[in-house]
Parts: structure tokens; C-alpha cells; sequence
């Protein structure tokens, strides 16, 4: 019988639902790889294992409450959990800071019956400094980030799915390092309250996992909404270099084309409307401008506990006029509205989810450049693994729908996900 930690989540609820198998079992099972793994990858920054088991026991004495009814999850240690602590990757708050809730996409995954397993790494207030989570593939080579303890939790089989978050490239980009599914849903699908702030304009809350299908039904269970769509189907396909074409490797380049190929693609390097252009410039205001001013107690009362690299971010977003950050929300808006115009004769999007494989050293997570456009834009993206040139590390693709069009984009997923992988 295969071992439950590496079921997918959804097989894993069916056969809890079967009686095949009991939320206990599968939460022993992840427990048991995250020992034997834990020190090759280190996912995690806080694991109660027999608070986890306990909550198991308890969804196997319910009714299933939903398709994910009785699977643990792995939580980016910047979202709130009332039964341990939430430090945020940074000093200030390990180990002691305790809220006394969950945030609002816990407390729903909570009500559609999951288990929440432990706390996942997560560089230093989901920004640049990276903490000590290493890529499955190999160990000398960064995860990515943010989510790092996320994408390499879930890549490496310890827990079937795990929360991200993404305020340039931090789901879709460790997720493509690693070799897991990442989905970015539209802007605002799932609730951030309870979620360290960074960006009130950017942050997206999102999903880690193994197959397409249990992307979205975990993103479904946190936004407390169906958004998923079951059935798989092809739609039209195009490809796009995107304004960070400057930045791919042989690497991505290489698995852009396999996917084109899958997927019968129709336009070649679709061009983007003219106000698009202008969108990573304006990330480059939105970002630090409001990250700035959400950090502005930290920043205050413990700047020396912040990394270098976190308080040049601040001081940065400080130095920033409100002029200018009126400028970038105002590209913001016409590039949105223009990217509508994309979708006249195509689908769905096929564009790098990164810039090539995961770079060697856990110092830089690498760059988000193939991803800022499209959080910018707030449309849903997701990354689909199968690729595995040059060094032999992960490399996935990123698919980008129109916003709204996340069941659309997830069904368009399904169905090009095996074809990449065969």
C-alpha cells in the first residue's frame, strides 16, 4: 500500500472518506518523512506533533465537512495561528510572539475539516532575507522565496499541501524551484486578515501542492468559496515572454517551448499593451512604499533587529514620495484595464515562472522578475512542474489568466499538467 504522505490531498480525503484510511494515519505518516527529512530540507519552524495528532483524532469522530475533510496543511509562518506561535521570520517576534487567533484562511481551512500541521519557514516578513529552508532537489541550492518552507515542504512529500503567499514572485517562483504546484488566485479571493501585511495592494494569499486539483480545492477551502472547476479541458493557449523576457535562462526558455508544444499553442510570444511595460517600475514604488509604512513599528521601535537588507527596503519606501506612488497605482489601473484586451482571441497565458533553476546558495532566493507583472495585474497564475533541464533542478511554467478566471485557468491546468509531465 503506498504510504499516505504520499497521496495527493484529494486521494488522501477519498480514502479517509473510504474508511481506507484515518486522518491520524496520514498525519503519523507526514510526521514520520518530516523526522526522517527535516535536516536535509528544514521546512519547518514549528511542528507540536501531538497537538496535530490530536486535531486529526478529532476530524476522524466528525462528518466529513468537505474534499479536503481530514489532510494536514503546512502554514507560512506569517499568518496568525491561535495554538502556536507565528514569528514572521523575524527576530522580533521568535519565538515568543503568540496571537490569540487564527487568521481568517486558517480559521477556514479549520471549517472544512484540515489539520494544521505545523508553521513553514518563511524569509524574514515574507521579504528578502531568506531563512533556513533548503531546495529537496539539492541542498546547495535556495528553495526560493518567500514561501520556502511551503514549496520545499510539500515538493519533498511532508505535507500533501501548504499556504503561500505572493507579493512579487513568492508562491509561483518556490514553487517552480522546487518541483510543486503553485497557484496565485485573483486579487483578494482569499482573506488576509490575520496575515502579516506587506503590500495592501499586492498581497495574495495562495496555495502549495502536488497536483492542480488539490491547488484549488485548498485555495477553495481558505477562501470559504467554490472556485474550482473539476473538470479538466483544453482552451486556446499562447505564449508570452512578458516584459521580463530579459531575465530567462536557457533553462526556462527550454521548458517554455516544451509547453508550447503541449499544449498546441496558437500566438508566438504574444506582445502585452503598451501600459503593461511600465508595471515592474511601478512594483518597484507600490512595494516598498507601502511595505514601508506597514513595518513602520518595527522599523521604529527595532530596526537593529531587523536584517540589512529588510530596514534598505523601509528606509527606500520612506525615501518615497506620495506623488510617485500615486504615479505607479495609477499604471496599475490602465494596465489592468488594457490586459483585458489580451484575452479577445486566447485563454490562457503560458509565460516563465522563473527566471531559470533555483540558484546555487541559501543567500538570495532569487529574482522575482517573471512574476511582479502579473501580481501587479492581480490576475491568477499557477506554475506547473515537469521540467528538469541543464543541473537536473526543477523548472516549471507559469499559466496566467484573466482576473476572475481562476476556474478557467485551474480546468485549462489540469488538462495541459499531464501532457508536460509525459
Amino acid at each position: 500500500m503506498t504510504q499516505p504522505h504520499l497521496l495527493s490531498a484529494l486521494d488522501a480525503a477519498a480514502a479517509i472518506r473510504a474508511g481506507g484510511l484515518t486522518s491520524e494515519r496520514l498525519v503519523e505518516s507526514c510526521l514520520a518523512h518530516i523526522e526522517a527529512r527535516d535536516a536535509a530540507v528544514g521546512a519547518w519552524i514549528h511542528l507540536d506533533g501531538e497537538a496535530a495528532l490530536a486535531e486529526a483524532r478529532q476530524r476522524d469522530r466528525e462528518e466529513p465537512r468537505s474534499a479536503l475533510h481530514g489532510v494536514p496543511a503546512g502554514i507560512k509562518d506569517i499568518i496568525d495561528t491561535h495554538d502556536m506561535p507565528t514569528g514572521y521570520g523575524s527576530p522580533i517576534y521568535t519565538p515568543g510572539n503568540r496571537p490569540a487567533w487564527d487568521a481568517a484562511c486558517v480559521a477556514l481551512l479549520r471549517e472544512a475539516g484540515m489539520v494544521v500541521l505545523g508553521k513553514t519557514v518563511t524569509t524574514e516578513f515574507a521579504m528578502r532575507h531568506p531563512g533556513k529552508t533548503m531546495n529537496p532537489a539539492d541542498p546547495a541550492h535556495t528553495p526560493g522565496g518567500s514561501s520556502q518552507g511551503s514549496a520545499a515542504g510539500v515538493a519533498d512529500y511532508q505535507v500533501p499541501v501548504a499556504i503561500g503567499t505572493q507579493t512579487a514572485g513568492s508562491v509561483i517562483r518556490p514553487a517552480s524551484y522546487c518541483g510543486a504546484v503553485g497557484f496565485k488566485p485573483t486579487f483578494g479571493t482569499v482573506p488576509r486578515a490575520g496575515v502579516k501585511p506587506i503590500s495592501e495592494t499586492l498581497d495574495t494569499v495562495g496555495s502549495m501542492a502536488r497536483t492542480v486539483a488539490d491547488a484549488g480545492a485548498f485555495v477553495q477551502a481558505m477562501a470559504g468559496i467554490p472556485i474550482s472547476s473539476a473538470e479538466a479541458r483544453p482552451v486556446r493557449f499562447a505564449t508570452c515572454p512578458s516584459p521580463a523576457w530579459h531575465c530567462v535562462e536557457p533553462a526556462s526558455a527550454e521548458a517554455m517551448e516544451v509547453a508550447r508544444a503541449a499544449a498546441e499553442a496558437g500566438p508566438k510570444d504574444l506582445e502585452l499593451p503598451p501600459p503593461c511595460d511600465e508595471v515592474p517600475a511601478a512594483h518597484d514604488v507600490i512595494m516598498p512604499y507601502e511595505g514601508a509604512r506597514l513595518l513602520a513599528w518595527e522599523y521604529r521601535a527595532h530596526r537593529e533587529d531587523m536584517s540589512d537588507a529588510i530596514r534598505q527596503i523601509v528606509e527606500t519606501g520612506l525615501g518615497l514620495d506620495r506623488e510617485r506612488y500615486l504615479w505607479a497605482l495609477g499604471i496599475r489601473e490602465a494596465a489592468r484595464a488594457a490586459f483585458e484586451s489580451v484575452f479577445d482571441g486566447v485563454d490562457v497565458l503560458i509565460t516563465p515562472a522563473a527566471p531559470g533553476e533555483a540558484p546555487e546558495g541559501l543567500g538570495w532566493t532569487g529574482s522575482p522578475e517573471c512574476n511582479r507583472i502579473w501580481t501587479t495585474l492581480g490576475v491568477p497564475c499557477i506554475t506547473l512542474p515537469g521540467f528538469s533541464p541543464g543541473n537536473g533542478l526543477p523548472v516549471g511554467v507559469q499559466l496566467v489568466g484573466r482576473a476572475g478566471g481562476d476556474a478557467a485557468l485551474l480546468a485549462a491546468a489540469a488538462w495541459l499538467h499531464p501532457r508536460l509531465a509525459g
